[in-house]
C-alpha cells in the first residue's frame, strides 16, 4: 500500500515541478511577448491605410472611425514611390549604402572581436570593449553635433585648420563628394561595438582546449583564428548576415536625416527611401502613401530574407534560420 502511495506521489511531484518551471519560463518570456504583440503584430491592422485615402475626421477622430470613413483607392498610394524622378536616386542610395554597411560591418566587427579576444589584460580588454560599445547608445542627433564640430564651415575644426594653412576651405555641407565616406564611417563607428559584443561572446564560448591542441600542433595565431575561431563563428555570421539582408531596403533614418543636417545640395548622396517618404508625408500629409512605402519595404525585406535563407539552407542546412 505504501509503495502504491509513493508511486502516486512521485508523478504528482514531477507535475508540480514541471508546472513551476513552465510558469517561471513563461514569466521570463511574457514581457518580450507582450512587446512583440503590441508593437509588431497589433499595428498590422493599419496596413489597410496603404490602400486608402486616409483622412482624420475631427468629429470623431478615432483610428477605427478614420479607417471606416476613408475612401478605398487601391494601389494609387504606391505610385508616388515610382512616379518621381528621385526614384532611382533613393533606391540606389538605399541599396548601395546597405550593401557597404553589411560587408564592412561584418569584416570589421569580426576582426575587432578576434583582436579583443587576444588581449590578455582584463582591464584593458574591458576598457576597449566599453569604448567601442558606447557609441551604440548615442543618438544620431548627438553624433551629428560631434561631426558638425569637425565640419562646420565657420567654426569646424577641419575648415579652421584649412584656413590657417592657407588652402581652400571645404564647405562640407554643400559638397557631395566626401559624404558617402562620411556616412559609412559614421555607421561603422556607431554600430560596430554592438556586433563586436555578439561575436566576442561566441568566441569566449569556444573550448580553450581546441586552441591548446592547435598550438601544440604548431599552429600560429593566424592559423588558430583561421581554423578554430572562424569556423565556430560561421553560424552566427550567417544568421546576422541573413537578418541584415532582410533590412536591405530599409535605411537608418536617423543617420541619413540628422547627420547631413537635411542639407538640400546633399540629396543626391543622402536621399534614401525613408527620408524621401518622411519629407513627402510632412509636405502632403498623406499617411496612406507613407504606409504604402513601409509595406513595400517590408515585402521586399521578406523576399530578400527568404531568398537568402533558402540559399544558405541548400549550401549549409545547419546555419539557416529555419
Amino acid at each position: 500500500m505504501s509503495k502504491t502511495n509513493s508511486a502516486v506521489k512521485k508523478p504528482s511531484k514531477m507535475k508540480s515541478a514541471s508546472k513551476k518551471k513552465t510558469l517561471m519560463l513563461t514569466t521570463m518570456v511574457l514581457p518580450g511577448a507582450i512587446w512583440l504583440l503590441l508593437l509588431r503584430y497589433l499595428p498590422l491592422g493599419g496596413i489597410i491605410m496603404a490602400f486608402q485615402d486616409y483622412k482624420i475626421y475631427t468629429k470623431a477622430p478615432s483610428f477605427i472611425n478614420n479607417l471606416k470613413n476613408s475612401a478605398f483607392v487601391g494601389f494609387k498610394n504606391f505610385k508616388f514611390l515610382f512616379a518621381t524622378s528621385d526614384t532611382w536616386v533613393m533606391v540606389r542610395n538605399t541599396l548601395g549604402y546597405n550593401l557597404v554597411f553589411i560587408v564592412l560591418g561584418l569584416v570589421i566587427s569580426v576582426a575587432f572581436a578576434v583582436m579583443l579576444n587576444e588581449v590578455t589584460h582584463k582591464f584593458a580588454a574591458k576598457t576597449y570593449q566599453t569604448l567601442m560599445f558606447f557609441p551604440y547608445f548615442m543618438s544620431w542627433v548627438v553624433a551629428s553635433y560631434f561631426l558638425q564640430a569637425f565640419l562646420d564651415p565657420t567654426r569646424g575644426l577641419i575648415p579652421h585648420m584649412q584656413s590657417n594653412m592657407g588652402v581652400t576651405v571645404t564647405d562640407f555641407y554643400n559638397n557631395t563628394k566626401p559624404w558617402p565616406f562620411l556616412l559609412v564611417l559614421c555607421n561603422v563607428w556607431k554600430n560596430t561595438g554592438y556586433s563586436v559584443v555578439l561575436y566576442l561572446s561566441a568566441i569566449t564560448g569556444i573550448d580553450a582546449s581546441q586552441y591548446e591542441a592547435a598550438s601544440i600542433d604548431g599552429a600560429s595565431k593566424w592559423q588558430q583564428v583561421l581554423y578554430v575561431t572562424l569556423p565556430h563563428l560561421k553560424t552566427m555570421i550567417i544568421i546576422l548576415f541573413i537578418m541584415n539582408v532582410g533590412k536591405i531596403f530599409n535605411a537608418d533614418f536617423g543617420l541619413f536625416w540628422n547627420v547631413p543636417l537635411q542639407s538640400g545640395p546633399l540629396y543626391p548622396v543622402t536621399q534614401v527611401i525613408d527620408t524621401y517618404v518622411y519629407r513627402a508625408m510632412t509636405t502632403t500629409q498623406n499617411y496612406g502613401m507613407s504606409t504604402a512605402a513601409g509595406l513595400v519595404q517590408n515585402i521586399v525585406g521578406f523576399v530578400c530574407i527568404m531568398t537568402a535563407n533558402t540559399i544558405v539552407r541548400k549550401v549549409d542546412p545547419d546555419s539557416s534560420l529555419f
